[in-house]
This record gives structure tokens, sequence and C-alpha cells, in this order.
């Protein structure tokens, strides 16, 4: 973290990466053949009745932008099972060459997402939402938006860190129980936001819940790395951000519902 559709099934080779173990700027010589279940990316017309919103299409990277206002960069690729692939073979500082962190096109208030993702062996990423745009103000969109943690647990050196973990809120919160599925498996996750009541859903589990923006919220705040940030998680409305921790990470089937 911090600095941290229906489409025909393919049978794609996958990356695996141990991020030590990158060798001229390309992933490590190992392959994993991986079955690729068909994606759902277009809404059903069940769920379009219900009012929820296809975020991707799992064709193109329409309605999202890197952050800052950009074009999604090419690092950004939408692969051939309608996921969309975070390519980290050059890296650009901690993040990657024409990569960044990216954003909706759209902000939400109260809101249900939906989001399916994997992490590379040893890799970090995040699902950062409430992001508020202004980068006079705000260099990197974790500067205001909360965030779920993506992580591989097994290898990464945050997952020694309480808080720091797959599904957390990240720096926050620990998720439990833990139901994240290993590196270069698909985990199901939702974030869910209404009236101040946040909670966190991996993999069908509800892992994390709290109420944001009371005196607890800002006491928890005031013990975190973002005691300095005075406008992190303040905002209550803001983008749905995807983040470049510098680590192959895939997303797919994001969806969110907006709510009252």
């Amino acid at each position: 973290m911090v600095r941290s559709l229906l489409m025909i099934a393919a049978v794609p080779f996958v990356l695996s990466c141990n991020n030590e173990g990158e060798k001229n700027g390309s992933p490590s010589d190992t392959l994993t053949q991986e079955p690729v279940a068909p994606t759902n990316s277009v809404l059903t017309a069940q769920e379009q009745e219900e009012g929820w919103i296809a975020l991707f299409d799992g064709k193109t990277t329409a309605g999202w932008h890197k952050y800052g206002g950009a074009a999604v960069g090419s690092a950004w690729k939408v692969e051939e099972d309608g996921s969309l692939y975070l390519d980290a073979s050059q890296k650009e500082n901690w993040q990657i060459k024409d990569g960044g962190d990216i954003v909706s096109d759209k902000e939400f208030d109260n809101f249900h997402l939906k989001i399916e993702w994997k992490i590379d062996t040893c890799g970090n990423s995040g699902i950062i939402f409430y992001i508020h745009e202004d980068t006079a103000k705000y260099q990197w969109p974790w500067m205001t938006g909360p965030e779920m943690q993506v992580l591989d647990n097994t290898c990464h050196p945050d997952a020694k860190i309480t808080r720091h973990r797959a599904g957390d809120l990240y720096d926050l919160i620990t998720s439990t129980p833990e139901t994240v599925k290993p590196a270069l498996e698909w985990n199901s996750a939702e974030i869910k936001s209404q009236n101040g009541v946040l909670e966190f859903y991996l993999n069908n589990v509800k892992v994390v819940t709290t109420t944001m923006w009371d005196e607890g919220w800002k006491k928890m705040l005031a013990g975190s790395k973002f005691k300095d940030m005075k406008d992190f998680g303040t905002y209550k409305k803001g983008r749905i951000g995807l983040q470049d921790h510098g680590n192959h990470v895939w997303f797919r089937n994001i969806k969110i519902k907006e709510l009252k």
C-alpha cells in the first residue's frame, strides 16, 4: 500500500514474478499456466435493475484516468480475459514507467463497490476510496483516501506490520478473519460505505467494520501514520483509485452501486 463482460474464456500465460528475481526489467523466468475463468464485466439485466454501474468494461480503460488528470498510461493493460493489468516490468522510482495510480472519472459518496483482484508474488497494491483529486494540495491519492490493502501476505515486508496485511483498512484496522487467497489467485472484495458506516468484505466474509468521521474515527487517525495529513479520511465524497505500488497486479469485474 502507501508508497505503499462477458468474454471468451482464454488460457493465457500468467507471469509469476518474485520482486527480488526480476532480470533486465522483465519478470523472472518462471511461467505459470493458469486456467482463466470467464469474466462478467458486462452487467447482467438483474444487476442493472438493482442499480449497479460497471466501472470497467473489460475492454478499455474508459471511465478512468491517471491521478492528476492525465490519460491512463500504457503500463495499465486490458488483458484478453477482461482484466485490467498493471505491467510492472519497467520500474520508475518506486512506481512503474507510464503507470501511476489511476482513479475513476466519477466521484461517489454512499456506495457499494465490488471488485476482484490478484497480486503477484510478494506484491503490493491497494484499492483507495474517497480520493479528493487536488494535486496542488495532495501529491498522492492516499493523502486523502483510505485504502483496502492488496498484498501477498506470505513474503511482502508489509505483511509483518499489523494493519498492513491484505484486506486491512490500511494502517487503521486489521481484517478479521483473514480470508485472503495466495498470490496469483483471484480474490473477491467489497467496500461498502453508507452514511458513515464502513464495511470491507474479502472472499464473501466481512472482515472490517467501523464508523467514519465520528470522534472514534478521528482518534484512530491521530494514532496512525496519517496523523500529520490533516485532510486524510475527512472527505465524504471522492474517486475510487487503483494503486501503482511498483508490482504486477490485476483487477476485474469492477462495479459500483450508489446508495442513499
